[in-house]
């Protein structure tokens, strides 16, 4: 079921606006996924593309393809059809909050996504956190409910510098082969 994309620009007390979002793409998921992939709230690119890790900087796709030993999936399509076939799903920790652009750090009022629909529909084995923030937000809102730990791995976001993509690659390989 797909949620309609809900906007209300705020002013916060620092005069930076803040957009009140809720997600607005569901969760990618199949029957035979084994292994989950958390975020933490869609970038603004992400949102346009209407799909994850839709900025053209994020190293998530290219990452994967990598690791897979496959071409770079170019359309959401694509991207489909190559979480399916490697059995992963998609999704982010956070349903709605207030947020500035794309900045994690500007985060504020989490309502966070509710996973068993996930859990309970896939035989999940794994849950990887893409990165601190959707960790930090498992952590305090999922982790206890599920009874299920997260790995966490170095996030796939441009404004990642500290990793190169070939670091990223040889870290996430070792998580999801």
């Amino acid at each position: 079921m797909e949620r309609k994309k809900r906007i209300a620009k705020e002013s916060h007390h620092s005069g930076e606006e803040f957009e009140s979002i809720v997600h607005p793409f569901p969760a990618f998921y199949q029957k035979d996924s084994i292994i989950l992939i958390l975020g933490s709230f869609p970038s603004v690119k992400s949102r346009e593309e209407n799909f994850f890790y839709g900025h053209p900087q994020n190293r998530f796709w290219k990452m994967l393809a990598k690791i897979f030993e496959e071409d770079f999936p170019e359309t959401r399509e694509k991207k489909k059809e190559f979480l399916k076939k490697h059995k992963l799903a998609v999704w982010d920790v956070i349903h709605s909050c207030k947020i500035k652009g794309s900045s994690d750090s500007s985060i504020q009022d989490v309502i966070p996504n509710d996973l068993t629909e996930i859990l309970d529909y896939s035989p999940i084995q794994k849950i990887i956190c893409n990165g601190a923030t959707s960790h930090k937000y498992y952590r305090k809102y999922q982790e206890k409910e599920l009874g299920k730990a997260a790995v966490v791995m170095p996030s796939t976001s441009p404004a990642n510098a500290t990793y190169s993509l070939e670091r990223l690659v040889e870290i996430w390989k070792e998580e999801l082969t």
